[in-house]
This record gives C-alpha cells, structure tokens and sequence, in this order.
C-alpha cells in the first residue's frame, strides 16, 4: 500500500513537471510576432492599416501586415 502512494506521488509530479514544459514552451512560441496579410486581416474582422502596417481590430489586431 505504501509503494502505491509513492508511484502516485511520483506519476503527479511526474504529470506536472511536464505540463509546466509544455505551458513554457508555448509561451515562448506564442512570443514571436506574426504577419498577416491585408486579405487575413480583413477576414479577422479588422481593418489593414498601411500607413503604419498593422491590423487595427478583429483578432490579428496589432499584427503586422506584409
């Protein structure tokens, strides 16, 4: 009975290490800025600002539009 605790408090940590990798992981992914084009912008529901090439609105707002 003692040795099943020990294996489950092993496996949880074990199950938490890897979520906390994994949630680093895409953090740093989610960092990098993104392009869109002026069409994506538009069908995000935003408006291409070309005057200062960023998305304004929708959900690429504040994307940079190439």
């Amino acid at each position: 009975m003692r040795i099943r605790r020990i294996l489950a408090a092993v496996i949880a940590t074990a199950a938490l290490t890897g979520l906390g990798l994994t949630g680093a992981a895409t953090a740093t992914a989610q960092g990098a800025p993104s392009v869109v084009t002026p069409s994506e912008c538009r069908q995000g529901g935003g408006m291409p600002d070309l005057a200062d090439n960023l998305c304004k609105g929708g959900t690429h707002d504040g994307e940079q539009v190439d």
